[in-house]
This record gives C-alpha cells, structure tokens and sequence, in this order.
C-alpha cells in the first residue's frame, strides 16, 4: 500500500501523451516525455511533485494537544442544550439552511450527522482501546449487509431518543417524521445480509472486537415496482442523498488485480510475481455500528471500486471522450450492483470478479493491520479469525495464500497452517444449484494466480487422501475441488471446506443434513468434529425494541427495566402473566396498534384498505419455488373458490382473513417472477369483488426492506415458513415473527423445528412430510402423475379459466406441478396445508387461546437471539474473549 495517503501511485502511459503536431504522420512524431504525474490528495504534494516528480507522506504532529486529546476521549455532553447546538450548527454550516429554507429532509440529515458525530467518537475509542489492548479480532466476510435504517437504532442505542425528540420539536418537526426520512441501505436482499447485519450488532453489543467486511453497492440489488402484476427492476439510487452513516476512508485504498500473466521467481518455485496491466482500486468506507448498553462501537467496512488511472486527459482532447473515462466505468461498475444477472457469460465474469474485489480488498486490509503489530506472519491467527458467510467470500482463501506466498515469502506449509487456522466457514443451504461453482478458463483468465493455487491446494488434499484411502478413485473424484465436467468447474464450498478449520450449519437439521450429503465425504476424512451447528440468532435491538416498542414496553415491566434487551433470557418472566386479564388485554391491544400500523402502511404503498380488525397471514421473504409462495397463493384460490359458492349468509359467518406476500425475485429467475404476477393478478379480482368484501383480501407490497418488515412483523398473526422439508437451511424470519408474537404456520424445517422444540409444539402449526421422506416422493413423481388432491386441481381449474386473466402465462407454474415432476412436492404437501389453515382459523376464533399461545411463545425464544449466536461462535470457532470499553479502560 502506498504511503501517499493511501493512493496508489498512477504514471500516465507514455502511449498516452503522444504529441498531436497537426498535419504530421504520427510516425513522424517524437513521443513526448512528460514528468511522471501521481495522483495526490494535498496541496504540499502536489508542490513537491511538480517541483521534484516525488511527493513524500503528509506531515504528523510535532506534539499532541492536550485540548484534542481530551476532547476526543470525552462523551459529547448528552443535554439538549448541546444537542440543538450540534443540529443547527449542522443545519447551517453543513448543509447551508436557515430557519425559512429548510424541511424534514434538511432536519433529518442534520440530527443524523449530529448522532453520527457521537458514534465516530466511540468508534475512535474502541479501536483505540483494542488496538492497545492487542486484541484479537474476528472479520466477518459477507457479500451482503441488510442493515436498515440507521437513525433510530443509532437513537435507542445512545439512549438519546427523547432528547432528540423534544430538540426535534423545538424546531418544528416530529421525531416520527423525521425517521422516515431515512431510506434503507441497499446494501443486501435477503436473510443472508440480514443475519449478517444482526451479527455485527451482537457483536458491538457483546463487546467483542468485530469488523464486518462487504462491498458498498451503489444502486444495492434493485428497486423493486410492480407494473401490470409484473415485477420490473429499476436502480435502488439510495446513494443520491448524503449518507450520514458512512465514513469515506480515502487514506484506506489497496489495488486489486485482474488478467495478466504470471512471472516465476527464479529464487523461490513457490513465489510468483503476477503482471497486470488491470489493476483497481478498492477504497474503504466505515459504517459505525452502535452498542446497546455498552459505548463500545463496531464497524463495518465496505469497498467501493475505481480506476487506480488518472483520466485520459489526451484521449479527451482528441474527442475520444468515452475511452477517456472507459477505466473509470469499467472500475465503479463492480460495486455498482448486488448480484448481477448471470445468465450471460459477462454477467458471471461480473459476478467473479466483484467477488474477488471484496476478497482482495478485505485480505490486504487485514493483513496490513496485522502488521502494524510486528508480530510474524505466523501469529496471524492469534490476532484474526475471519469468518465466511456462505461461498462469496471464498477467493479469500487462495487470496491469502498468495498474499503469504508472493508477498511474505512464507513456505507453502506455513502459509497453509496459517490460512486454515484463520479461516471458518458457514454453509447456508444444501440445494444442489445454489452451490457456487466457477469456470475453471474463466477464473484462470481473470485470475491466473489463484487459479494455480487452488490447483495446487486440491493437489495436496487428494494426495493427503489417496494415502489413507488407497484406490478410491471415486471418493477422489467426489471430493476434489475441481469438478471434471465440460468445462472443469471450481466447487467453492469444497474450496471452503478443505481451507477452513470449523465448517458449521445454522439450524440443526441443516447441519445435520449437510454432513449426511454435502460435506458427507469430507466429515469421513477430516473427522466429525469440524463439522458444527451454529443456529441463527436475531438482534432483538433491532426485531423487538425498535419495531415493536408497545410490546417491548410490556416485556420490561415484567422484567423490570431494559435488560432483557441485552440478555433475552429474562423474557421468561412473561409466563408469570400469562394469566394476568389485564396483561392479556394489553398484550392483544398492542399487536391490535401494530395491526392498524400495518394497514395504514398498506394503504399509502398499495392503495389496498384492509380491516385491522381480520387475521392477518403473512409470507414475506425472497421469493423462489423452494419457498412455496406458489402454494400459498394457490390455497388462497382455493379458498376464494369456497368463498364464492358460499351463501352470503354462510360467507358473513366466516373469519376475515387478509393475506400478505413481500419479497423480490432474482433479475434472471423467470419462474419467481411469474409468481408475482400470479399473486397480483389474484389480488386484483379478488379485491375488487364486491361479494367477498373485507372476508378475503390479498396484497402484495412491493420493495420489500428491513423498513417494511419492522411494519410487518409486529403485525402479523400468523406467519407462513413452509420450505420443502429439507431445503431451508433455518431462515431467520420465522424467529422475528414469533418474536413479535406471531403463530408460525410451518413445515417441519429449518430452524421452524428448533422453535418448536423451545415454545411447544401446541404453539405451532406443522404440516407436510418429513425431509426423510422427500426423496421417495421426488422418486415416485418422477416417474408417475398421480391425480392432484380435489382442492389443488381446483385452483388449477380456476386459473385455467382464466379467472385471473390469460390463463396461459400461467401454464408453466402449473406443468411444474403437474408434468415437470413436482420437485418441491406442491401437490404431496397441499391437502395437509390446507388441514393446517383450517385449525388456524379454529385457534384464531378462540381468543383467549390465541393469546395464549402469543405470550408463550414470546416468553420462550430466548434461546434465538443473536447474541447467544455470536457467543458460541466467539467461545467454540474464533477463540475471542470480549473487550469492553469504558472511560477507566482508557485513562480517562
């Protein structure tokens, strides 16, 4: 890394600055030679560079002044006295308003910079503090980071929420308006960046010396909207409007290659020198994470990419205007979109070296910090333990190792004990297609360093196994890194898997599904004891006391004060009252506020009114076939079709139910699009019935966000998780749900088993068959097509007659079933499905019972709080001990 204020150094290609001598051949023209020009950030530099063709680092502090160093080591006074100065002085002289030009946009942004101020300072101290203390850290590697809106955690947090509040009011505004003014980071889409954001803030809560590591997308995955029923992308601009929440760290930028070729060091077979003439720049930014009841402060760092070239002031000149600024769109695009569309081979070489981009980035950033302890390379693990969040961060491996090899000059069995001592890994499904594979000619070309390490990494791992496996060729096949197909692919969670030192599922029916197929080979070779389950947690900062206050407010009178938000086992209290009337009254009170939040939310983004006052069923997750959302649309034809051969009488009689979908379909995934446009074509006729009335609605709301769930998880009654048993690894909706006291409504997987074993099986509505026997049905649909049940071949009818418009778009969902073998085993699971529904509504019209089950299931979730996640991860993967930062800790 440079020391030029982090920049690289940048000489102009002499190719560049021909000299253009008019009505001259160009061979007839000398190459001009200018100065070599760098880029640079400070005047002083630029002086020296002009005057030498050098520049030297920006000049340190002769002394340290007493004023700043006690004003960096202090709280920021907590008055609102101060708390108006800082707004209004941000108001001014950051955003140029005054009392008659600004509004609830300036005022937001104000008070956000105003907290932002707060949480640097802590941010400082903590990283002070664990760097003297020497402390080992944990690196938390995720592609993605749902993190929300930042504002009010950032609040609740500091404890400042009413200080802010009466300040804001002051100056004419309400703390709700303000709020949302906020939009959500587009820094994720699904429970991947979820439990990842939820991670980071366990950790900053907990104490422990955590860093998440991810890129910062500029436009996030995609907007979604919903036009004629159909999903359409457009970009997520979340980055149009100052983000307060983010620190640019100009002076922390490495440069990633790509192509190029490699050079042999004719000194050392084991060192390369990799030659490119493709080289980025990854520059860091800091998004403070807050710690509840602590002032320590975590971090996450995302990398956003650029052109490590100047631009082409020559090229412009001579009107080539896009070649002059071609490296710097070719650079920005990699950070530009969250999981490009790969079904062209640009899109996957897009993906790949995106992927390799955060790699590179986060490793060199590591090691660099490592290495301002003096300690040798070898301790690397004493100090950092890096964690993979699924196979994206994969590269990180061989990166390391090349960084060891090329760049320490490490022996290639050093460098292998410290990368597998470093690294653990996380698995996160076990559907077949959703293994991350990678062209071996690609990664070869893109990058031809890693390539050869990773054949060399699989090189010694066959060999280490033909020793103790003599002649099993066929295990030696099933367990190689690269797979022999047309073309050789590259397995990344078996690159994961040999290159880390605890490999763990997140629920325990996935783990142990994953050791009995996907990693069954490795679990025989490298002993069942790497092989781990770490069950998924939740933050209940995020998913109980910000979204849902009126119920957190109930749990700490029970408790007492607010440590349970902290220590979520004191929710056990909560039995004490199950039978409390008025406690009962108001816990169904506050879920009948949310309610009523929920359809006020639906209103203003749908334009669909629905009745507070009816059960509310909720599926809201990334939409894909093993999620069954098509199941679940399906029964709600099914009972609209009831509904409509009912009386009006006999219809007036039944329970009002309102049915709400949310969640994107990948750009490329026809069939989940499909899906939508079948849920809004439903909604559409059944809404606008004037015989179903308020008994039947159906809504889907677009954009789906942490935003719109902190609307939709308090509110719900029943929530629907009902995966094909065995295809969900946990999920970490259904705890949200239940946490907020809904009723899940689910198939007996994922981490749906593990809460039913914590709050009772009577506190949840299990259906469909069992992951064991999956397979059988697979094989007996395979090769028949029995008759769907009655209710399912009626739903079919109805679409078919076009019901719900063209019928025919529709047929492929349908053949899926039908004729494409049933690979999610729709038509096996619907009649339990919809015995399940049926005892819903039964529950449901028994209040007292209903609210019953609510409390109790609250009361007996503790065990599914992030916390408890991060604490066996920190005890039994990373070896890392909390570090709290107090002002006696610091000196102070």
């Amino acid at each position: 890394m440079s020391n030029n204020n982090g920049y690289f150094s940048t000489t102009i290609p002499l190719s560049t600055a021909k000299a253009t001598t008019p009505g001259a051949h160009e061979a007839d023209v000398p190459v001009a030679q200018p100065t070599s020009l760098k880029r640079v950030v400070s005047g002083a530099a630029l002086k020296e560079l002009l005057a030498s063709g050098s520049s030297s680092q920006t000049k340190t502090p002769t002394k340290v002044d007493n004023m700043f160093q006690n004003y960096s080591h202090s709280e920021i006074a907590r008055d609102t006295a101060t708390i108006k100065n800082s707004v209004i002085m941000h108001l001014t002289a950051t955003f140029l308003r005054t009392p008659t030009s600004m509004d609830s946009g300036h005022a937001y942004l104000a008070s956000a910079f105003s907290v932002r101020d707060r949480l640097l300072q802590r941010w400082n101290l903590t990283n002070e503090f664990h760097d003297r203390m020497k402390a080992k850290r944990v690196y938390y590697m995720s592609l993605e980071f749902l993190i929300g809106r930042t504002f009010d955690n950032a609040l609740l947090a500091l404890d400042l929420r009413k200080e802010y509040g009466e300040t804001l009011g002051e100056v004419g505004f309400r703390l709700e308006d303000i709020i949302d003014e906020e939009r959500d980071a587009a820094l994720g889409n699904g429970g991947l960046g979820r439990l990842a954001a939820c991670y980071v803030d366990s950790m900053a809560c907990s104490d422990y010396p955590g860093w998440g590591y991810g890129l910062r997308y500029k436009y996030g995955m995609f907007q979604q909207q919903i036009i004629n029923g159909y999903q359409v992308e457009v970009p997520d601009c979340w980055l149009d409007s100052p983000n307060p929440w983010e620190f640019p760290r100009p002076d922390v930028t490495y440069p990633v290659k790509f192509y190029g070729h490699l050079v042999r060091d004719p000194n050392n077979d084991e060192r390369y020198v990799w030659e490119s003439n493709v080289v980025y720049d990854a520059m860091a930014f800091d998004v403070p994470v807050p710690g509840y009841g602590t002032t320590n402060v975590g971090n996450i760092r995302l990398w956003s990419c650029k052109t490590n070239s100047l631009f082409d002031l020559n090229k412009f000149n001579s009107g080539d205007y896009g070649g002059a600024t071609g490296g710097q769109v070719a650079a920005q695009i990699l950070t530009d979109v969250l999981y490009p569309n790969d079904n062209t081979n640009d899109g996957k070489e897009l993906r790949l070296r995106q992927e390799y981009l955060f790699c590179s980035a986060t490793l060199q950033d590591i090691v660099a910090r490592f290495k301002k302890t003096g300690r040798p390379m070898t301790e690397l693990p004493e100090l950092a333990a890096i964690q993979l969040n699924d196979t994206h961060p994969t590269l990180g491996i061989p990166e390391l190792m090349r960084i060891l090899l090329d760049e320490e000059e490490m022996s290639w069995d050093d460098a292998w004990e410290v990368t597998t001592r470093t690294f653990a890994f996380t698995n996160h499904t076990i559907l077949p297609e959703a293994m991350e594979k990678w062209p071996v000619p690609m990664l070869d070309k893109i990058l031809p360093r890693h390539m050869g390490i990773i054949y060399k990494i699989n090189l010694y791992f066959l060999q280490a196994v033909e020793k103790r496996f003599p002649g099993d060729r066929d295990l030696l096949r099933r367990i190689s890194i690269i797979e022999e197909s047309n073309p050789q692919q590259v397995r990344m969670a078996f690159l994961a898997c040999v290159g880390s030192h605890k490999v763990n599922g997140v629920a325990a029916i996935h783990s142990d599904i994953i050791k009995q197929t996907i990693f069954k080979d490795f679990v025989r070779i490298q002993g069942e004891d790497k092989f781990i389950n770490k069950t998924n947690g939740v933050s209940p900062r995020r998913w109980m006391n910000e979204c849902n206050p009126d119920m957190s407010n109930l749990i700490t009178e029970v408790v007492g004060d607010r440590s349970w938000v902290n220590d979520l086992a004191k929710i056990k209290k909560l039995e004490e009252r199950v039978s409390d009337d008025d406690f009962r009254r108001r816990w169904w009170d506050a879920k009948q506020k949310n309610k009523q939040r929920l359809a006020e939310y639906i209103l203003t983004t749908t334009g669909i009114q629905v009745n507070p006052n009816a059960l509310f069923d909720v599926q809201v997750k990334r939409i894909h076939e093993y999620k069954r959302q098509l199941m679940n649309i399906l029964s709600v034809i099914y009972r609209y079709h009831c509904l409509k051969q009912m009386t009006p009488e006999a219809r007036a009689k039944e329970l009002h139910r309102v049915v709400i979908f949310a969640g994107k379909a990948a750009s490329g995934y026809w069939v989940a699009k499909q899906v939508i446009k079948l849920v809004n074509a439903v909604a559409e006729v059944v809404n606008a019935d004037e015989e179903i009335g308020d008994v039947l609605k159906v809504v889907f709301i677009p954009d789906y966000s942490v935003t719109a769930a902190e609307y939709i998880i308090p509110a719900s009654d029943i929530s629907q998780h009902i995966s094909t048993a065995g295809t969900e690894a946990s999920g970490t909706s259904n705890m949200k749900f239940v946490l907020n006291g809904g009723i899940i409504l689910g198939t007996v997987d994922g981490a749906n088993i593990e809460i039913g074993e914590e709050i009772g099986e009577e506190q949840i509505f299990f259906f469909g068959c069992l992951a064991h026997e999956v397979e059988d049905f697979r094989h007996y649909l395979r090769f028949n097509q029995p008759k769907p049940d009655d209710a399912l071949q009626t739903a079919f009818d109805m679409i078919q007659r076009n019901t719900f418009g063209d019928g025919a778009i529709f047929q492929p969902l349908i053949d899926s079933v039908l004729r494409g073998g049933d690979v999610y085993l729709l038509s096996v699971d619907f009649p339990s499905y919809i015995q399940a529904h049926n005892a819903v509504e039964d529950a449901y019209r028994n209040r007292e019972e209903w609210i019953t089950k609510s409390i109790l299931s609250v009361a007996r979730m503790s065990k599914f709080s992030s916390d408890r996640s991060i604490q066996e991860y920190a005890e039994e993967v990373w070896n890392i001990e909390p570090v709290r930062v107090t002002s006696c800790s610091m000196g102070i």
